[in-house]
């Protein structure tokens, strides 16, 4: 089909005409014009056109804005690669699992969707999908927090982090002399999972250690000093950790917030020393029970970056959970991540 605002724009590989026409057609209500522009653009990439922020930008416009039958066709494998987040995320936050069920192709994006809808107060059908990509329940657990959702817009992404409640009670705990570390590959990969992205898309870092003993030792482990810590409500320890680990930092892109509490939720059960694997089909009262019966700490380590984990996670173990070793009956993990180095 000719289209004569579109195809001169593509031809001079007009990036500043491309984005007027996208706003228009948006303003318009022209859906299946914008759907010309992005499938245009993405075509012309294949001439050395460079039109892919023109592609992309449509591409977004029609998953955040357009009715579902038409946002429901940029949900492809390879769709939404350079917007600010993923298509998933964004598609789910205007439009109901009921508008989108039908019309979502089956595959690990129509999970994905399924979950963010979840996240926004839905209760969906696991007949419904086809995959399963993440091992949260399809529904908002009673104990669950409010997590922090972004909401995405014309000029990007905001997501504010997740609110304190009451202003912390700071105490200064001194850190031990000495502490005697523990190796734990499965928590430390759960921990990563947390800042994953600071860590691979911007130039953050991480700090984990786990100890026999509690928070005094934790703080020997991590090479702290004194430091100011407070008690930290579990649900509010949920909903950080969710928060953190759907950012992209600074410079990386979103992972969502389905992803997000899921890995909230992988880091919770290796706290408990819970093998997920073995949790079956329903993880919820394992997870529940040890986010309760563990003491979580936040960590004033005086960090300025805008995106920044500092916890620590205290709980009870029984005796001869690590034979051949004198503990306390306390493990302590601490967790410092930063989307930029210090």
């Amino acid at each position: 089909m000719q289209d004569d605002e579109l195809d001169p724009l593509v031809a001079r590989a007009d990036l500043d005409g491309l984005v007027r026409l996208i706003d228009a057609r948006c303003e318009n209500r022209d859906w299946e014009g914008l759907l010309r522009v992005r499938d245009r653009s993405r075509a012309a990439l294949g001439t050395g056109r460079q039109l892919w922020p023109a592609a992309t930008l449509a591409e977004y416009r029609l998953a955040l804005l357009a009715p579902a039958e038409w946002a429901a066709r940029v949900l492809h494998e390879d769709g939404g690669r350079f917007a600010v987040g993923p298509l998933t995320e964004v598609i789910a936050q205007n439009h109901s699992w009921g508008e989108l069920r039908d019309r979502l192709p089956d595959g690990p994006r129509r999970s994905f969707v399924a979950h963010e809808r979840v996240l926004r107060g839905e209760s969906i059908d696991s007949s419904d999908l086809d995959v399963v990509v993440l091992e949260t329940p399809l529904r908002l657990l009673d104990w669950e927090p409010a997590y922090a959702l972004p909401v995405y817009g014309d000029e990007g992404v905001r997501c504010d982090s997740p609110v304190d409640g009451p202003r912390p009670e700071w105490i200064l705990v001194e850190a031990a002399a000495d502490c005697e570390t523990l190796d734990d590959p499965t928590l430390e990969a759960a921990a990563r999972s947390l800042v994953a992205n600071w860590l691979d898309s911007s130039d953050g870092w991480m700090r984990f250690a786990v100890v026999d003993g509690d928070l005094s030792h934790a703080l020997c482990a991590a090479g702290l000093g004194p430091t100011r810590v407070s008690r930290l409500d579990p649900g509010t320890a949920m909903a950080w950790m969710a928060w953190c680990a759907a950012s992209g930092g600074i410079h990386g892109r979103r992972r969502g917030a389905a992803t997000g509490r899921f890995d909230a939720w992988w880091f919770v059960a290796a706290v408990g020393g819970l093998d997920w694997d073995e949790l079956g089909s329903a993880p919820g009262d394992s997870v529940r029970d040890v986010l309760r019966t563990t003491t979580w700490w936040r960590l004033d380590v005086g960090a300025e970056a805008p995106f920044h984990l500092a916890i620590a996670a205290e709980r009870h173990v029984d005796d001869g959970s690590h034979p051949g070793t004198h503990h306390d009956e306390r493990e302590t993990i601490v967790v410092l991540a930063t989307d930029q180095r210090p």
